[in-house]
């Protein structure tokens, strides 16, 4: 046990990198956490690591590598994911049109006080299970810290739930920082500009992954 620590950490480590590079799931996190708090933002944030572990334990188990090996479906999951993230662009420069028109905050149909936990929940799961990348990652990265006479499926199952706890904890401390922010820049001004500054990323991103190759 004591020579896999290094592996692991260095495991953990590539990880860490990983969860703090911006993509899809951060876009979606931050957006969830201007418009509805804290609350929202957990949920989405548990969606999002429900999808992690799907795909950790799919790499495990070939589900990766089939979604990797099938043009059709990754083309399929690209767009559907890319449907996802303009989507949710639009909602947020919707409210912060809304919100110029009326000169305040707009409080949007899913804010903290109306949106459900699983309602946010599935935003987070969503973004994930529709990212083709996601699956790909996880069928080429994880099996090269599989040593040669380590049984291969107990652990690609054990970095599956490393990368989900690293992940989990960056965006945790990422929604307890940006939910302050947003406490603290409570003006209506601030929060139109968060939400157009975060719809506007949203598309971007949409659009990137329709029309950047794999």
């Amino acid at each position: 046990m004591g020579s896999m620590l290094p592996l692991l950490a260095s495991f953990a480590a590539a990880c860490a990198l990983l969860a703090i590079s911006p993509g899809p799931s951060a876009a979606v996190i931050l957006r969830q956490t201007i418009r509805a708090g804290r609350r929202s933002a957990i949920a989405t944030v548990l969606g999002n690591e429900t999808g992690v572990l799907f795909w950790g334990v799919g790499a495990a188990l070939g589900l990766s590598a089939l979604v990797a090996a099938s043009p059709v479906a990754y083309e399929v999951m690209r767009y559907v994911g890319a449907t996802v993230l303009i989507g949710l662009g639009l909602q947020s420069l919707r409210a912060a049109w809304r919100s110029r028109r009326s000169g305040r905050a707009h409080e949007p149909e899913d804010t903290a006080a109306t949106a459900s936990w699983w309602s946010s929940y599935r935003i987070g799961l969503a973004a994930i299970i529709a990212n083709p990348k996601a699956a790909v990652f996880a069928v080429s990265f994880l099996p090269q810290f599989v040593p040669a006479d380590a049984p291969a499926l107990p652990m690609l199952l054990l970095l599956a739930v490393i990368w989900t706890v690293v992940d989990l904890v960056w965006f945790l401390a990422v929604v307890w920082l940006v939910a302050r922010i947003r406490e603290w820049m409570a003006r209506a001004a601030v929060r139109r500009w968060m939400e157009a500054v975060s719809g506007t990323v949203l598309i971007g991103l949409g659009v990137r992954v329709v029309t950047t190759a794999a």
